[in-house]
């Protein structure tokens, strides 16, 4: 089969066609023929050297997929509803960028009914992580607020179109106005142009003084002082990257007296029943959703397998709005 391979760390050129055996699955996977691979950050991070894939894992990138199911376990797919030829998509650890991708049958979704293969292949990643994150960890609940860093990212797309739907006041910050407005779109009640707006006042000011119930935080660093000033009592930051820097210095004080929590998580190495259950959460909460045309994928760019190095350029030059993603 054709991979796109890492050839080196460094920058997107690093990124080649190359060819791997297709590999074959185990006990409780599926082996799935690859139609589009959606591209993450992570991904980005990979082909630089500082995110290897957990132990056991592909070397290849790529943590989500969609396509076709063509052979796997037959008991744990009768279990979980699959069956060959059944399209799906699913959340991998690894090994997205090729024409075929072994996955964990607790880890695939059907895909949506009217979707495309490139519009499945957008949502494991993100979905994964903003329920995982912003509903279990931050528990973010029908009637409070939440504060999104980075609206227009992948991630941001999404937690700010679940988040209104279910219930919750939406705060984003963008770089930009062009980037605001989108915001606005997607179904934010409220968008921060950081580059010209303190999100701290801003903040602060929408909710009255209150501040906002949860953070979700895709820099750390230095912003996270600035959050933590954010918040409202019982208030949640939420941590799911550092492209900001791993050291923040903030106000302690601040997290006795408004019984602050800071949390965060990695997804890709958390194990396959973690993973499961997030699943089935989405498949019961926001499948529906995602159906009924309430929430709804959005697609920035899609390149050719052959053009990967286009698409992290793409990626890493934070002009896109949405996601990206690779086709075969």
């Amino acid at each position: 089969m054709q991979a796109v391979e890492i050839t080196s760390f460094g920058a997107p050129e690093v990124l080649r066609l190359g060819e791997r055996p297709v590999p074959q699955p185990g006990a409780g996977e599926v082996l799935i023929r690859v139609a589009a691979s959606g591209i993450n950050r992570p991904d980005v991070l990979q082909r630089k050297g500082h995110y290897a894939p957990p132990p056991g894992t592909s070397d290849l990138p790529g943590l989500e997929v969609a396509g076709v199911v063509e052979s796997g376990d037959a008991a744990a797919m009768a279990e979980a509803g699959l069956k060959v030829g059944d399209r799906v998509c699913a959340l991998l650890a690894g090994g997205g960028y090729a024409q075929w991708c072994v996955a964990p049958v607790a880890q695939c979704l059907p895909v949506p009914q009217g979707f495309s293969d490139v519009e499945a292949a957008s949502l494991p990643e993100t979905f994964f992580t903003v329920w995982s994150n912003v509903f279990d960890r931050g528990r973010l609940q029908p009637g409070e607020s939440l504060l999104v860093q980075g609206g227009t990212s992948g991630i941001g797309v999404t937690a700010v179109q679940l988040a209104r739907a279910m219930g919750a006041t939406v705060l984003a910050t963008a770089g930009s106005d062009a980037k605001c407005a989108a915001c606005l779109q997607l179904g934010a009640h409220h968008a921060i142009n950081y580059k010209t707006q303190d999100f701290v006042a801003e903040s602060r000011r929408i909710t009255q003084g209150r501040g906002v119930d949860v953070v979700l935080d895709m820099v750390a660093g230095d912003y996270v002082a600035r959050e933590v000033e954010c918040l409202a009592e019982d208030g949640r930051l939420v941590i799911i990257a550092v492209q900001g820097g791993v050291k923040s210095d903030f106000n302690a004080g601040l997290v006795l007296r408004r019984r602050l929590a800071i949390t965060g998580s990695t997804l890709r190495p958390r194990p396959v029943a973690f993973k499961g259950a997030i699943a089935r959460a989405l498949r019961e909460h926001v499948w529906p959703l995602l159906e009924a045309g309430k929430v709804r994928p959005v697609i920035h760019s899609t390149f050719a397998a052959a053009e990967a190095a286009k698409a992290h350029a793409l990626m890493e030059s934070n002009q896109h709005i949405g996601k990206i993603v690779l086709t075969w």
